[in-house]
């Protein structure tokens, strides 16, 4: 349980750290929360907990494929943003739009 609570507690920490960080310096706090943290977090903890450095590189690929549709959110809020849109609006479009490009990459990927 504790391992749990370290894990859950960096994780956060990161995440609100490149929050802060974006707030002083946008530029900054992308590039923070452009850095794959989040992965590298997660195939260091698969790596701790299973040993296994066959299920990392599985992990790995499979990561480096679904960025592809995810970076569809980081195009199509902007471009919502510049038009007028509304946050939340554009916030809902992108998110819609980069889910139906993971369900598309899902679909690819086991074809």
């Amino acid at each position: 349980m504790g391992y749990l609570l370290f894990k859950t507690l960096l994780s956060a920490l990161l995440i609100a750290g490149a929050s802060e960080a974006g707030k002083r310096n946008p530029l900054i706090g992308a590039m923070l929360a452009s850095i794959p943290l989040v992965s590298v977090l997660a195939m260091v903890w698969l790596y701790l907990e299973s040993g296994d450095a066959v299920k990392v590189a599985q992990f790995s690929r499979d990561v480096l494929w679904l960025v592809l549709p995810s970076l569809l959110l980081f195009v199509v809020i902007p471009l919502l943003l510049d038009r007028g849109v509304g946050f939340f609006a554009a916030l809902g479009i992108g998110v819609m739009a980069t889910v139906a490009a993971y369900w598309w990459m899902f679909y690819w990927l086991r074809s």
